[in-house]
């Protein structure tokens, strides 16, 4: 046998999502690519790893097998090269955040610069839905999380971030003026939400239920770039964070709608479970936050405050 580490990561990684397309998307591989690698690994095997059916991919028994064997032979790989970059007095290590999709629009920013002074530090990242954050927060599989709201029925240590700001939307197709309108606007437009789960949603719908408002729910859509698309197509308005929306704006392909009320705010939060203790490179960048966090918003979000 001669197989690669590449084809382990390949056949890792379509095993554990049941998906090819999924599995390049996540190695940042084309396709053709990741079918390629899994071809060649499965050539060099007599018994079958995976099997199709009905276009749905399953893992045999002895796939599973080798699942188990590659995870164990990559994850020696990484303490290999963790072992190198600390022989070179570097820090190393994985670290692993669950971000709510919105907050994909900040996190890179309070990540970059630690990253690039610690090279021997790897970077996970899931960018999903506030249920899933938090859950993957709850089964301890990830060191921190950067929500929008903070999960009360967890025991969290936290550190605050920057503001979070949400202000009804809509297109350029109509002329709202500079006035600012009262909360009866919402009985004649359509809103677009997000699907349930989604810290935008829970804001939009505490806000509705709390102000007692009619409104007309238009659609419900999985992302907030979806979302804003269908915005900027004239389908609807919606209740959106400003951090997603700078470039819209900008270009005018967007509007922000004066509405007593607004913005709703809230605050970008990164949050770890109380009496977790945190690896050397998680500590690392706990204290590197709190100690660049304002220089970091004075920097890249000065745009922030101007609205």
């Amino acid at each position: 046998m001669n197989y690669t580490l590449n084809q382990l990561r390949v056949f890792l990684k379509v095993a554990q999502t049941l998906s090819v397309t999924k599995a390049a998307e996540e190695l940042h591989l084309t396709q053709p690519a990741v079918s390629i690698q899994l071809k060649n690994f499965q050539d060099q095997f007599e018994v079958p790893l995976i099997e199709v059916i009905n276009k749905k991919i399953y893992v045999t028994d002895f796939g599973k097998e080798i699942v188990e064997a590659a995870d164990k032979i990559l994850n020696e790989v990484y303490a290999i090269n963790y072992k190198m970059h600390a022989h070179k007095g570097q820090l190393t290590g994985k670290l692993k955040l669950s971000v709510v999709s919105t907050g994909k629009y900040i996190a890179p920013y309070f990540i970059a610069d630690f990253i690039k002074q610690h090279s021997g530090i790897e970077l996970l990242m899931d960018v999903t839905n506030k249920a899933q954050v938090v859950a993957s927060l709850e089964k301890n599989e990830v060191d921190f999380s950067l929500v929008s709201i903070v999960p009360e029925n967890l025991k969290i240590e936290k550190i605050e971030l920057m503001q979070n700001k949400l202000y009804l939307v809509g297109n350029s197709e109509m002329n709202y003026g500079a006035s600012h309108y009262d909360k009866s606007i919402f009985e004649t437009i359509p809103l677009i939400y997000r699907e349930p789960g989604s810290g935008t949603r829970n804001v939009m719908e505490k806000f509705i239920i709390q102000n007692n408002l009619p409104v007309l729910k238009k659609m419900e859509l999985t992302s907030n770039e979806a979302v804003k698309q269908a915005v900027i197509a004239g389908l609807g308005y919606s209740i959106m964070p400003l951090i997603g929306i700078k470039n819209e704006l900008v270009n005018k392909q967007l509007q922000i709608i004066p509405v007593e009320g607004f913005p709703i705010t809230s605050t970008w939060t990164l949050i770890w479970l109380k009496d977790k203790k945190l690896s050397p490179v998680a500590d690392a960048y706990l204290n590197y936050l709190k100690k660049e966090k304002q220089n970091i918003i004075n920097v890249k979000f000065a745009w922030f405050e101007n609205y």
